[in-house]
């Protein structure tokens, strides 16, 4: 068993949790921001932990749907009352996200995230120790951000965090690397 993180920011029903930026697309700083109230929290996470949790949000959602006698009305798209198109409120990064887990409360029907911070740099060895569990790093923690939403929120929040993750520099069609807005060294293979 884990001891408890000293102070867990916790929103049962928030009323926003979204993934925004701060940043111009190349130099972006990703949030995952809650609020109820006039209570906010901000963590930053990086693009790929964005990318993920909207993914996994969305298996999770869909297989919710497969499940036979399903109780719970999970939508297939994005209800329009839920989109969420507005930029981030203010935002004081509370901590970076190293661990993030995902999972359901059949009770109530939400989808749950719980973030916990990176380890302290002097925490860090020249690699992660084979000995060494994702539950010892909590143990750790000095707070914990844990959000539950109902499942028409969680599929428009990883609907925004998808358009998020995708809305950054573009492309290039040869090779595949960003385009940076200063201009663009194409190392597409020769052949």
């Amino acid at each position: 068993m884990t001891d408890v993180p000293a102070h867990v920011h916790e929103f049962d029903w928030p009323d926003r949790v979204v993934i925004g930026t701060v940043g111009r697309p190349g130099a972006r700083t990703f949030y995952l921001q809650a609020r109820t109230g006039a209570q906010i929290v901000s963590i930053a996470l990086e693009k790929e932990q964005s990318a993920l949790l909207a993914q996994k949000i969305d298996e999770i959602l869909d297989r919710l749907r497969e499940v036979e006698g399903n109780r719970w009305s999970v939508p297939t798209s994005t209800p329009v009352e839920l989109v969420d198109n507005a930029p981030l409120e203010t935002v004081q990064e509370q901590f970076r996200a190293g661990t993030i887990g995902i999972g359901w409360d059949p009770t109530t029907a939400q989808v749950i995230i719980e973030a916990h911070p990176l380890p302290a740099d002097d925490e860090l060895d020249e690699g992660f120790a084979e000995d060494s569990s994702a539950e010892d790093s909590f143990a750790e923690d000095s707070e914990m951000l844990r959000v539950k939403m109902p499942v028409g929120t969680a599929r428009s929040f990883a609907r925004r965090t998808r358009e998020v993750v995708n809305a950054g520099r573009p492309l290039c069609t040869l090779c595949g690397r960003p385009i940076d807005p200063e201009g663009h060294t194409c190392t597409f293979p020769e052949f």
